[in-house]
């Protein structure tokens, strides 16, 4: 999943950035509302961390910048204010969430967590396909019960193809929602990942192929072949 955090804090901002990356997320940032309405409008995020007091555009007209067009990507406002009527009026105004400063960051990924299982449409935080089990709290993989062995990137285009369960997802748009933005984008490195992730799930199931893909067009996982494309 792809996340941008916007904060002038610098201090917080690289906080929460490398504490998001442990947890396999690609993070941008933003330091004023201006760039974060800038990288919003470039690039494709699941999830907003958003400060209220922000440089140049202050984080309620970005919020409400955002929801012009765009309903669905969600945004937590995290922000100093902590009286309950800047709550009610940063949700109001179509915010997702609000957390007040100073947080605790294991609820803060938890609550992203929570915001990226709705866009989903997914409730458990365990989702399975045969033998395969992935738990995106832990963001661990099993097979057979038995843990697999994979590297962040690997294990994020795992759950990012289970949260996409039978749907042909491009190689363009897994590339948008693992990566930041700094991603060269004319290196192999998806594909190299993605076979590493083959030979690993082929290694504990056999001939049994979890992960396929449709020349042109992108990657998949399905309980039934996927005919129609």
């Amino acid at each position: 999943m792809k996340i941008l955090v916007v904060e002038d804090d610098l201090s917080m901002q690289k906080s929460i950035c490398m504490g998001l990356r442990k947890f396999s997320y690609a993070v941008d940032a933003a330091s004023d509302g201006e760039e974060a309405l800038r990288l919003v409008e470039i690039h494709e995020y699941d999830a907003l961390v958003l400060d209220w007091n922000l440089p140049r555009i202050d984080g309620i007209d970005v919020l409400r910048e955002i929801r012009k067009n765009n309903q669905d990507i969600k945004i937590l406002i995290l922000s100093a204010r902590s009286d309950v009527e800047d709550k009610i009026f940063g949700l109001d105004t179509g915010a997702n969430d609000y957390m007040a400063k100073p947080f605790h960051f294991k609820e803060l990924e938890a609550r992203l967590r929570a915001l990226l299982r709705r866009r989903f449409t997914q409730t458990d935080t365990r989702m399975s396909h045969g033998e395969l089990l992935i738990d995106t709290a832990l963001k661990t993989a099993y097979v057979k019960g038995d843990l697999m062995e994979l590297t962040k990137k690997e294990y994020g285009i795992l759950e990012y193809l289970m949260l996409n369960k039978d749907r042909v997802v491009s190689a363009e748009e897994i590339i948008e929602h693992l990566w930041d933005s700094s991603f060269d984008g004319f290196s192999n490195s998806l594909k190299v990942h993605i076979n590493s992730l083959k030979k690993k799930l082929a290694a504990l199931l056999g001939e049994q192929e979890v992960i396929k893909n449709r020349r042109g067009l992108g990657y998949y996982i399905a309980e039934v072949p996927l005919d129609a494309y």
